[in-house]
């Protein structure tokens, strides 16, 4: 069998890296239409429970009504539904797997609720690397600007996506081997027990400070575990983020056809989105995953998630940069884990601490890393 009869997607060509080169620094105008555009009370809460969270300052107006906002805010990933380009949405090289790996985020302020969001985009950046997943890949990193309705920016991010050669990452990508001899998991009560005791053991902060006299280098997170990992589960976060490609009949025609190499036909021969690649495992495998498996800015905001719920309503999250470093599929559980690196006074004068981040399986895998920076009261 040649390596033509293998191919069944669109290829990584020279031309089309010598095309998408001319993007660089160039604004995006036109865009895929955001998710949300406002942070309203419904956007908010669909988000925060889309990732597990159910904090009552994102949650429960009565709750927020008496926190220092004076109202429910949004959780500091809630942004990802605001503009798709930052969740991933590509252009350039059409046909060509993206998968989205790692964000750096820089928030100015909390988003209030009914604040309408507006954002900026460009293309920063394109490097190629070598993996273990698919050979040569490409990191396409974008750079993103919100602005709060009085045109002060809220917040700023890069973030990036891997596009790969599908063929390629099915035929003789290396990086999964391991999975391809281990028998599906089947998890225990007793397993699923010691999952539901970190559930019921976790704690949202919440109103009681947590000063940052009280805080050492050293200290430790609570243990957050996110799964067993669902189709249902990534659905929810798909409610709440709303997805790049998940349009119904006349819109999912629309889509296609406007954009050629987007479409790829399912078992009916229908032309469908590549993003079934987190509901439907034939698909996943076609494109050389192990399985259906989670979303990138889903796994983004867990790191975020175990932020909020340690520094409690006082705190502010500043900054959270991480890097995704495997796929997992679903079955999968992850606990994250979380150790105090750094205190400091930041320019500005914010009391801030630095929390080194980990999301590992379980069979121990790293799944994601993470450096994160937060602001906290102080005694004084």
């Amino acid at each position: 069998m040649t390596e033509q009869d293998n191919q069944l997607f669109p290829k990584i060509t020279a031309q089309g890296l010598e095309d998408l080169r001319r993007r660089i620094g160039v604004k995006i105008d036109n865009t895929l239409e955001p998710w949300c555009h406002e942070a309203t009370r419904d956007n908010i809460r669909h988000y925060a429970h889309g990732i597990g969270d159910d904090n009552p300052l994102w949650c429960d107006p009565d709750y927020a009504g008496q926190s220092k906002y004076g109202t429910i805010v949004a959780p500091p990933s809630f942004l990802f539904a605001c503009n798709r380009i930052i969740s991933g949405y590509v252009g350039g090289l059409p046909g060509v797997h993206a998968m989205w790996a790692g964000a750096d985020w820089r928030w100015h302020r909390m988003v209030r609720r009914n604040e309408e969001i507006r954002t900026e985009a460009w293309l920063k950046d394109l490097i190629e690397r070598d993996t273990r997943f698919s050979g040569r890949a490409v990191q396409q990193i974008y750079h993103v600007d919100f602005f709060g309705q009085d045109g002060d920016k809220v917040a700023e991010a890069d973030s990036w996506c891997f596009r790969t050669d599908r063929d390629i990452a099915r035929e003789q990508g290396t990086k999964y081997d391991d999975l391809k001899s281990k028998a599906q998991k089947t998890y225990t009560q007793e397993e699923l027990t010691d999952i539901y005791r970190h559930y019921a053991h976790e704690e949202v902060r919440g109103a009681t400070p947590r000063y940052y006299e009280d805080v050492a280098v050293g200290d430790a997170l609570p243990v957050m575990p996110k799964g067993p990992m669902t189709i249902t589960g990534f659905i929810a976060y798909a409610q709440g983020w709303g997805g790049l490609y998940i349009r119904a009949n006349r819109l999912a025609w629309k889509m296609i056809h406007k954009h050629p190499g987007l479409g790829i036909a399912n078992r009916f021969n229908i032309l469908d989105c590549p993003e079934r690649v987190h509901w439907e495992n034939e698909f996943a495998t076609m494109v050389g995953a192990p399985g259906a498996y989670d979303y990138g800015p889903e796994r983004c905001s867990w790191v975020t998630h175990h932020m909020t719920d340690w520094i409690g309503d006082d705190g502010f999250l500043r900054s959270s940069a991480s890097k995704i470093r495997r796929h997992n599929p679903e079955g999968d559980t992850l606990f994250f884990t979380g150790e105090v690196t750094r205190k400091f006074t930041a320019e500005d004068g914010a009391a801030c601490v630095e929390v080194a981040q980990e999301g590992r399986n379980q069979d121990g895998e790293l799944s994601i890393i993470a450096t994160s920076v937060a602001e906290l009261p102080t005694r004084g």
